[in-house]
């Protein structure tokens, strides 16, 4: 009996054996339906939403950025109605500069040239009398103060010597100044573009500075691009300032010393007239005696 028995525990064995291979070797069972529907969904990640970059600009500095003429004709252009008046202004007066240079230094050379020649007739010259002959009726200031001193001699003829040389002292005093104030015309104006365009050329910058900070605070920005054109423009008034009030100040400086010059002369010839004057005066005096001893 028990070998019968070995033989079938030897085939249970070998039956399940087999039946164990048998399932290890099956793939597994597909997952069901409710299982798939029941599992979480894989999530896919979205794309970014587009940006604009961080270092974008905003609508007025893009605005600002775009080309903008900047040359000196550019910049009076888009200033300021004031500003453009400031500006027209100063370069008016620059013109009046240079005109007044133009004319007065024309002016200087005629009245020194004729002057010095008039000067060289009194040197030489021995009477009034003669001196007068040789300049003529010219209408420079050398011959006006002989033709002064010449006519007060003639109404003052039978006066004492000293208080006629007094008059006429008095009188070719008078000349000088006339003829100062005559070759000093037009001094006045350069010392007051001298001294007023350098102040008119900072109204005007400051006035435009002024509008490019009002600026700003309409952009709501401090980027340079939108205030950069507007302070350049006002820059552009004290620039032309200083253009005006250079060159007047320089000319000024030497006109004053060439009116001088002239003012020493037109000394020189008082002086040059009064000798002729002393010697007529000495030689009626030296004749009267003469005559009176002949008596």
């Amino acid at each position: 009996m028990n070998s019968p028995l070995r033989s079938l525990t030897l085939g249970l064995a070998m039956v399940l054996a087999l039946s164990a291979g048998v399932s290890a070797q099956q793939p597994p069972a597909a997952t069901p339906p409710a299982a798939v529907l029941s599992a979480p969904a894989a999530t896919t990640p979205a794309a970014p939403p587009a940006t604009e970059p961080a270092d974008a600009p905003s609508p007025a500095i893009a605005s600002a950025l775009l080309p903008r003429d900047l040359s000196p004709w550019g910049m009076f252009l888009n200033a300021d109605i004031l500003v453009k008046i400031v500006m027209v202004g100063l370069l008016f007066a620059s013109l009046v500069t240079w005109t007044v240079w133009l004319a007065k230094n024309w002016e200087l050379w005629t009245a020194t040239r004729k002057a010095r020649a008039a000067l060289a007739v009194l040197n030489e010259a021995r009477t009034l009398a003669e001196a007068r002959a040789r300049l003529g009726n010219s209408n420079e200031a050398v011959p006006r103060l002989l033709r002064t001193a010449v006519h007060e001699v003639q109404l003052s003829a039978d006066s004492h010597p000293d208080g006629l040389k007094e008059r006429i002292s008095w009188l070719l005093e008078r000349v000088e100044a006339s003829a100062s104030r005559r070759i000093g015309r037009g001094m006045g104006l350069l010392a007051s573009i001298g001294a007023t365009a350098p102040f008119v050329g900072l109204f005007g910058t400051v006035w435009g500075i002024m509008n490019s900070f009002i600026g700003i605070s309409n952009a709501h920005t401090t980027n340079l691009a939108v205030v950069a054109p507007g302070i350049a423009e006002a820059l552009l008034a004290t620039a032309l300032g200083l253009f005006a009030a250079i060159p007047a100040v320089v000319i000024y400086n030497v006109f004053s010393r060439s009116i001088g010059g002239y003012r020493a002369l037109l000394a020189d010839g008082s002086a040059l007239v009064m000798r002729l004057v002393s010697r007529d005066c000495d030689r009626i005096s030296v004749s009267a005696l003469v005559s009176r001893a002949a008596e």
